[in-house]
């Protein structure tokens, strides 16, 4: 699927018409269409709804507003029954050109991994010509952080500046790749600012099964002038069929005041029925931080936490799944199924050196992965439920048996030998 606007449209048609910008501009003014006029249209698939710089374009194209929506890929309202009747003769059309594609496809590259390891393997490259290595239906869960087309530089001449379109049309590319390599029941989350995940969910929910829209709430540096203060990132969350073949019930503490112990919301006379592994996970996650200390950072730009990917690969996948991510940052996708023991396939562009760097060195990741399981599947952490008790306020374990609390003492003794039971997850620290 191609992403176009209007903009891109009208500078086809230049083109086409051998006009130079200038002329381009020169003829639209004719028009009493201006620069400014043509530009609003450039970062937005909507048709003009002022009739004169509508019509203006519209002489340009030299075609009325039915082709034009056509052009931008939507079916004009009122002639939905016209594509309907006629599905058959624009099937054959589609039917051949896809024939011709098959046959002029690539073989399959020949790339050796930048990095190996017994669970996973890192290759260097663009993603795209990538994906040719992984067959269909290989992959249980897909976690891609892509650019956010906001002109910053990675890596020395890795860029993420594009046109509106040209990102689009390049997203869905990608996108394809990652429902092609899914298996069925395989789950595929999505992780970028809102504005791009709004155009990107309608794409995705003709072809994937819509699961959730989560907000991850987090602060960005700084307010922008005449809209609404940015504060949160999205993350999608699609899978391959009806519903996923693996979802494991994540659970967080109950939100606690930091000063005084006590529970934000009342949860009154429920408080016996509360269960002691914690609240199940909503799709808000308040509890993400930035990576911005420099001891836990890999790369000078943002880099996602432990936290999130550990709560994505842990909700979806189970102990030897495989996870893909097309773009590996900084590594910290294939650091968290290392723990997890998940198999895993990433792609990078940039510079895999620090990602194979912090693989080969893991106490860093060990030591923040411990810190995400002293809250994680829990009512109270260790430090509130203190908090609580000091100040006279409940904890779980007024309500539980003294084999139920025998067996947390149980796991805390694990923990202190070095061997961490989290949850169904084996973890031996080395």
């Amino acid at each position: 699927m191609r992403f176009f606007t209007v903009f891109d449209i009208v500078k086809n048609k230049a083109g086409q018409l051998g006009h130079t910008e200038e002329e381009m501009y020169a003829y639209l003014k004719k028009e009493k269409i201006n620069k400014k006029n043509l530009l609003a249209y450039q970062d937005s698939g909507i048709i003009p709804t002022d009739e004169k710089v509508l019509n203006g374009i519209l002489n340009y194209l030299d075609m009325s507003k039915v082709e034009l929506e056509l052009k931008l890929g939507r079916i004009p309202a009122g002639f939905e029954d016209v594509f309907l009747n006629n599905t058959k003769e624009i099937a054959k059309i589609l039917e051949e050109r896809n024939s011709v594609q098959q046959e002029e496809q690539n073989p399959i590259p020949e790339i050796q991994p930048y990095y190996s390891s017994d669970l996973g393997k890192l290759y260097n490259g663009d993603c795209l010509e990538l994906f040719k290595l992984v067959p269909n239906e290989s992959v249980d869960t897909v976690f891609a952080d892509p650019p956010f087309n906001l002109d910053k530089e990675y890596d020395e001449g890795v860029s993420d500046k594009n046109s509106f379109s040209g990102y689009l049309d390049w997203y869905f590319k990608w996108i394809d790749e990652c429902i092609r390599v899914l298996k069925p029941g395989g789950s595929l989350f999505i992780y970028n600012i809102p504005k791009w995940n709004t155009y990107l969910s309608e794409y995705l929910s003709r072809k994937l099964n819509f699961r959730n829209s989560i907000t991850v709430d987090m602060k960005f540096g700084l307010p922008i002038q005449n809209r609404l203060y940015p504060a949160n990132y999205s993350l999608l969350y699609y899978v391959k069929g009806d519903k996923p073949k693996t979802f494991n019930v994540q659970r967080i503490p109950l939100q606690t005041c930091p000063h005084c112990g006590r529970e934000i919301k009342d949860y009154g006379g429920y408080k016996n029925k509360m269960n002691p592994n914690g609240v199940t996970l909503s799709d808000v996650w308040s509890d993400i931080y930035p990576v911005r200390h420099s001891s836990s950072k890999n790369r000078k730009f943002n880099e996602l936490s432990v936290k999130l990917l550990d709560r994505v690969i842990s909700m979806s996948t189970n102990e030897g799944d495989v996870v893909l991510d097309p773009f590996g940052g900084s590594g910290t996708t294939f650091a968290v199924s290392e723990l997890l023991d998940r198999k895993w396939i990433g792609f990078e562009l940039g510079n895999c050196e620090i990602i194979k760097d912090r693989l080969e060195k893991k106490e860093k990741d060990r030591k923040l992965f411990e810190k995400v399981y002293e809250e994680k599947n829990k009512l109270f952490p260790d430090k509130v439920k203190e908090l609580r008790k000091k100040n006279g306020l409940w904890i779980d374990d007024d309500f539980r048996s003294d084999s139920e609390t025998e067996q947390e003492t149980n796991k805390k003794a694990n923990k202190r030998s070095g061997k961490i039971n989290y949850d169904q997850i084996q973890l031996t620290l080395k």
